[in-house]
Order: structure tokens, then C-alpha cells, then sequence
């Protein structure tokens, strides 16, 4: 799938891949960090499931929203697969 086939104005997912600090489980660390203060996750590769919140077809990357996370990430869309549109469901209508 091309990231031009991704429709406007309809929401889209995707699962993906990127580089950021994992802790030793391979969950993403985000730690606000003091001046010296040492990082305490590792480079790694997280992978995840994003809504499409943006996507910039000249530069072919997307800002994905992790739905595990809630964290923003900006990926290559060559690093994503999987894209469908969304469908949102009332949590009211599941109960």
C-alpha cells in the first residue's frame, strides 16, 4: 500500500516500527531528563499498533498516535505495514 492511498479525512492505522529508549522488557521509556542525568533505557526497536494522526506524502513519513503508549511518533512509512481505516465503537455500546 502507498501512503497516497490512505484517504483524507477518514481515520487510518497501522502498525510500525521505530527507534527510541526501551527499558530490558522492550517497553518505550519517556523520562524527561536533568542536565548530566543519564538515560535509563537502551536503544532499541519498538514496534507498535498507531492511529494516523498525520501524514506527509512528499517526505513519506506519518505521525502515528501508539495506541499502547498514548506517545507520538513520526515514522518512514516504509517502516509501517498493516494500514485499514478505523472503526470507532461507542465503549457505552460494548458494556
Amino acid at each position: 500500500m502507498k501512503l497516497t492511498d490512505i484517504t483524507a479525512g477518514q481515520s487510518w492505522a497501522c502498525k510500525f516500527k521505530v527507534m527510541t529508549f526501551l527499558d530490558s522488557e522492550g517497553n518505550v521509556v519517556d523520562k524527561q531528563l536533568n542536565i548530566g542525568e543519564r538515560h535509563p533505557g537502551v536503544p532499541g526497536v519498538y514496534e507498535g499498533l498507531g492511529i494516523i494522526k498525520v501524514r506527509d506524502i512528499e517526505k513519506n513519513l506519518v505521525k502515528v498516535l501508539d495506541t499502547k503508549t498514548e506517545k507520538e511518533f513520526c515514522v518512514d512509512w516504509n517502516d509501517c505495514w498493516d494500514a485499514d481505516i478505523v472503526e470507532w465503537t461507542d465503549s457505552e455500546a460494548l458494556a
